[in-house]
C-alpha cells in the first residue's frame, strides 16, 4: 500500500500543494506558515468511471424509482414522466452550477470549500452546518426503507435494518475508494438490471397511447379520472427537482478524482444522464403498462410487476432495490465522511478534535470521521425523525441556493483567469436557479423553517465567538491543487 498522504506518480518533481484561503475571492497559494502544519490530501485514486459509479450509486436510481416516484404517480398520475422531465431539466443548471464550481475548487470539503472561496468564509461555515445537517440526518432515514424491500424474504423491524445497513456502509467507507467503487458498481448494475425490467415489462403490456404523457390524468376523489392542470405540474417540480440531485456527490470525490478540472464536470454531467434515463424510461413504461389509472395512482409497482409476469420476478426486484439502498448507504457514507475530514484539516474545530477528525487509515480512508458519520446514523435509526426529516429538507434546498449565488461570483477577479469547467448562458443558469430554489424554500413548513433558522443562528454564534477570533490559526480552507491537469 503506497503513503496514505497524497504522492505524485512516478515521473512527476512536482508533489501535490495545498492552498489557503485568507479571504472572498483570494487564490488558493501554498502556506509557509504554521497554519495548515500537517494538513493532508487525499489520494487521487479514481477516474471518470469509478467516480461515476460512486456517485450514480449515491442518486440510487432505483431506490428513487420504487421510493420517490410513487409519491408523483399519486399526485400527478400519467403527467409523472413530464413533470421528471422537466425537473431533470431544471437539475441541469444545477449540474452546471457544481460543474463549474467543482473544477474550480476541487475539494472534498464540496459546497463549503467552493462558497467559501467565491461568498467569504462565514458564508462557507453556514453552508457547512447545513451539509452537517444532511450528513447526520439522511443516510439512516435511507436506509430503514431497507426493511420494506426485504420483506418477500425476511421481515424485519425498520430500525434494525436501517441499523444493520449504517454499520455495513461504515464498514466498508474504511476500505480503498477503488474498492468501494467496484463494490458499489456490482450493486449499480443490479439496480439498473431491475430496473430495465420494470422498463421492458411496462412496455411490453402497454394499455395506453404516448399521448397519455403529455395529457395528464389523475384519479381523483372517488376514483374519478380528472385532468392534471399546469399548477399541479409545477407543484411537483419541488420532488421531482430532487430526483436525480445525488451526481452532487461527484464535488465531494473531486479530491480523489484524477485530473479534477477535467473529470469533475464529466462525471457530474454523466451521472445526470445516465441517472436521468434510468428513472425517466421506466416511469414512461409504467405510466404506458399500468392496468388502470387507479392501479398507477395507488403507486405500488410491485404488484404491477407481479402482475405482468410472477412472484418471483416480483421478489427479485425488490431485492433489487434493497441493495440500492444499501449502495446509497455506503457511498452517503464515504462522501460525508469527507466533509467531516475537510473539515478538521480546515481547522474548523479544537485542535484535539481537528487531529482525530484529519487521521487517515491504513487504506487512505479518513476512518475518524467514517465512523462518526456511521455509528451515530445506526443509533439515528431508532430515534423518531419526522422533523429532521424535514430539517433536512430545508438544509439541501438552502445549501443548494448558496452554491447558485457563489456560482454567480465563480468569475470575478483573479478567479476569470482560473483554468476550470465554465458553463454556458451565465449568469442566467445560476439566477434561474436561484429563483427557483428561493420558490422551494417558501413552500416548506413553517416550523421547519424556524428549526433551521435556529441551527443557522447557532452557526453563527460559534462563528463570531471562537472561529473568527482565530481566523489566522482557524477554519482556513484548504484548496488541494493537481499540478499535473490542465483545463480542456
Amino acid at each position: 500500500m503506497t503513503d496514505i498522504l497524497s504522492q505524485p506518480p512516478a515521473g512527476d518533481s512536482a508533489p501535490a500543494a495545498t492552498g489557503r484561503l485568507d479571504a472572498p475571492g483570494a487564490d488558493a497559494r501554498p502556506v509557509d506558515g504554521p497554519a495548515l502544519d500537517g494538513a493532508r490530501t487525499l489520494k487521487r485514486s479514481i477516474g471518470v468511471v469509478g467516480g461515476t459509479l460512486l456517485t450514480l450509486s449515491c442518486v440510487t436510481p432505483a431506490s428513487t424509482l420504487f421510493v420517490v416516484v410513487p409519491d408523483l404517480f399519486a399526485d400527478l398520475g400519467t403527467a409523472t414522466a413530464l413533470t421528471i422531465a422537466i425537473g431533470s431539466v431544471l437539475c441541469i443548471a444545477v449540474a452546471f452550477c457544481y460543474s463549474e464550481l467543482g473544477t474550480l475548487i476541487p475539494s472534498a470539503g464540496g459546497e463549503y470549500a467552493m462558497v467559501s472561496t467565491l461568498t467569504g468564509r462565514l458564508a462557507g461555515w453556514l453552508v457547512f452546518v447545513l451539509s452537517l445537517l444532511v450528513v447526520m440526518i439522511v443516510p439512516p432515514v435511507i436506509a430503514m426503507g431497507t426493511a420494506d424491500y426485504l420483506a418477500p424474504v425476511v421481515h424485519v423491524p425498520a430500525p434494525a435494518a436501517g441499523a444493520a445497513v449504517m454499520l455495513l456502509a461504515t464498514l466498508a467507507g474504511l476500505l480503498d475508494l477503488r474498492a468501494n467503487a467496484w463494490i458499489t458498481g456490482i450493486f449499480l448494475v443490479l439496480e439498473v438490471i431491475a430496473a430495465g425490467v420494470v422498463a421492458v415489462l411496462g412496455f411490453a403490456h402497454a394499455e395506453r397511447g404516448g399521448s397519455a404523457l403529455v395529457h395528464g390524468t389523475v384519479a381523483g376523489h372517488g376514483g374519478v379520472p380528472g385532468p392534471v392542470t399546469g399548477l399541479l405540474v409545477v407543484s411537483g417540480l419541488a420532488i421531482a427537482l430532487f430526483v436525480t440531485q445525488g451526481f452532487s456527490t461527484a464535488v465531494y470525490l473531486s479530491e480523489e478524482l484524477e485530473e479534477p478540472r477535467r473529470n469533475v464536470a464529466r462525471t457530474v454531467l454523466a451521472t445526470l444522464a445516465i441517472s436521468t434515463a434510468v428513472i425517466l424510461v421506466p416511469v414512461i413504461a409504467i405510466t404506458l403498462g399500468a392496468p388502470s389509472l387507479q392501479a398507477l395512482t395507488s403507486g405500488d409497482i410491485s404488484t404491477m410487476v407481479i402482475a405482468w409476469s410472477n412472484s418471483a420476478v416480483g421478489t427479485f426486484v425488490s431485492l433489487c432495490v434493497a441493495l440500492a439502498i444499501i449502495n446509497a448507504g455506503i457511498v452517503m457514507v464515504i462522501q460525508n465522511s469527507r466533509v467531516l475530514f475537510a473539515s478538521a484539516r480546515d481547522k474548523a474545530w479544537p485542535q484535539p478534535v481537528n487531529d482525530a477528525l484529519s487521521r487517515l487509515g491504513r487504506f487512505g480512508s479518513p476512518w475518524v470521521a467514517t465512523l462518526l458519520v456511521g455509528l451515530p446514523g445506526a443509533a439515528l435509526c431508532f430515534v423518531d425523525l419526522d422533523t429532521l426529516y424535514g430539517v433536512t429538507g430545508v438544509s439541501v434546498t438552502g445549501m443548494y441556493l448558496l452554491v447558485a449565488v457563489a456560482a454567480l461570483a465563480a468569475r470575478r477577479g483573479a478567479h476569470k483567469k482560473t483554468a476550470a469547467w465554465r458553463m454556458p448562458l451565465w449568469p442566467a443558469v445560476p439566477l434561474l436557479l436561484i429563483v427557483v430554489l428561493v420558490y422551494i424554500l417558501t413552500q416548506q413548513e413553517t416550523q421547519y423553517l424556524l428549526w433551521t433558522g435556529g441551527t443557522m443562528a447557532a452557526a453563527t454564534l460559534y462563528w463570531a465567538c471562537y472561529l473568527r477570533p482565530r481566523q489566522e490559526t482557524h477554519w482556513l480552507v484548504t484548496l488541494p491543487e493537481d499540478t499535473r491537469t490542465e483545463a480542456t
